[in-house]
């Protein structure tokens, strides 16, 4: 079973920047879509960026597109997330996983991790 720790979250002032990291244990990181998924108090999960195993990157939230920017190391077993120009609505705990295509729906493949807990003053 793949475990996912990620880091970097911390508390920044609107404008700044941070870079979060997803580590996977286990086989089976560099052959799968990953995604930074983001959940806000009181809302549902959500994808904000996706990358495919080689390296095609998405980001279906308009509001992150030019800001945020991911990418991942294979040989690593991580995925990154660029995180600039931060604003308050940014606020959420961040999650990584990677997503698995099953019937034109992608569905979380591994077991959800703690998250990184980012806060964005203003």
């Amino acid at each position: 079973q793949v475990q996912l720790v990620e880091s970097g979250g911390a508390l920044v002032h609107a404008g700044g920047s941070l870079r979060l990291s997803c580590a996977a244990s286990g086989s089976g990181f560099s052959d799968n879509n990953m995604g930074w998924y983001r959940q806000a108090p009181g809302k549902q999960r959500e994808l904000v960026a996706s990358i495919t195993s080689g390296g095609w990157t998405n980001y279906p939230h308009s509001s992150v597109k030019g800001r945020f920017s991911i990418s991942r190391d294979n040989a690593k077993n991580t995925v990154y997330l660029q995180m600039n120009k931060l604003k308050p609505d940014d606020t959420a705990i961040y999650y990584c996983n990677a997503r698995l295509l099953r019937g034109g729906t992608y569905y979380p493949l591994w077991t959800w991790g703690q998250g990184t807990q980012v806060t964005v003053s203003s």
